[in-house]
């Protein structure tokens, strides 16, 4: 796995010692996280820094933000090789209602969905919502 250091580096963002902590710590999560999750596990850290740099990886392509209708705003690091265009990897996520973790789903793709004449798309956000497999085996 390549250092949190090229990863930064790869998508043109300076390796301050915050931006690797909080890159080594999306590595670490299997699940989507909220700001709050960086916060709580950054507690001294300031909320704008934390803010900041989630917005920065953002914009970078190298998290993406995931809207799975629970108002909390989470993000999840990408995998899609270009980084230098628009976020373009349009996948799954899948919403645990019991543990309440939301996971990328990669390997399941989003279709491609025929408009009507004149609808321009700007985002595709697709949830699954369901009981994960680590909360079915409990």
């Amino acid at each position: 796995m390549k250092s949190s250091t090229a990863h930064l580096e790869d998508h043109k963002i300076r390796p301050t010692a915050m931006r690797i902590l909080i890159l080594d710590f999306l590595k670490n999560n299997t699940y989507a996280v909220s700001l709050r999750d960086i916060e709580d596990n950054f507690e001294k850290s300031e909320r704008t820094t934390l803010y900041r740099t989630l917005k920065t990886f953002e914009d970078s392509g190298l998290v993406h933000q995931i809207n799975d209708g629970s108002t909390i705003p989470k993000y999840a690091l990408c995998v899609h090789e270009n980084h230098l265009e628009k976020h373009t990897d349009l996948h799954l996520h899948f919403y645990c209602t019991k543990c309440e973790n939301t996971m990328c789903l990669t390997e399941h793709k989003i279709p491609q969905i025929a408009l009507p004449k004149g609808y321009i798309p700007d985002d595709v956000n697709m949830i699954v919502r369901g009981i994960c497999d680590d909360c079915n085996q409990e």
